[in-house]
């Protein structure tokens, strides 16, 4: 009998789409403390190259050029920074009930130094810090947004600790 076993598959990246790469950069790298791995550049539509044929097949080609800069995690995954030069600057109204991404997440211990530092970088806390099971586990999270209007969220501890049934104890 064969059997169709699936596995869970790893994250890669997400790609971000910003107002202007060096702010951003800046904010990613000194607030989240994220690696630079590749400095901002700039892309430029043409065909002579793979990455400028896979940019018009993605972008279509109503574009001349654009910015991007890659980050990475502590934990490997790729911040992909995008600015178009043509593109609104102002992010969309925050609707997470629309399909689409609503937001990505960091964790991080310390989650009110790291939102103090948000909101001095030029970003918004969003909500107060909560406690996700208050009585049992001592995970907090809150949702903020970086100077450019982008929506994540901060956790304490691992999702999988975070939601996992007696995955801690007092």
């Amino acid at each position: 009998m064969k059997t169709n076993k699936n596995y869970p598959k790893s994250f890669s990246h997400i790609g971000l789409t910003v107002p202007n790469i060096n702010e951003a950069v800046k904010f990613y790298s000194e607030v989240m403390g994220w690696y630079v791995i590749m400095e901002p550049s700039t892309v430029k539509k043409e065909t002579e190259t793979a990455i400028g044929q896979m940019c018009i097949d993605v972008f279509g080609t109503d574009w001349t050029e654009f910015e991007i800069a890659h980050l990475a995690t502590s934990d490997g995954i790729g911040i992909e920074l995008f600015s178009f030069p043509n593109g609104v600057k102002e992010a969309p109204e925050f609707n997470p009930f629309n399909t689409g991404l609503f937001h990505f997440s960091v964790q991080d211990p310390n989650i009110e130094e790291l939102i103090a530092t948000i909101v001095h970088y030029g970003g918004k806390q969003r909500m107060p810090i909560r406690a996700y099971y208050p009585n049992d586990k001592p995970f907090k999270m809150c949702y903020v947004e970086d100077p450019f209007g982008i929506v994540f969220e901060i956790y304490t501890h691992s999702y999988e600790l975070t939601y996992s049934s007696g995955a801690y104890s007092k």
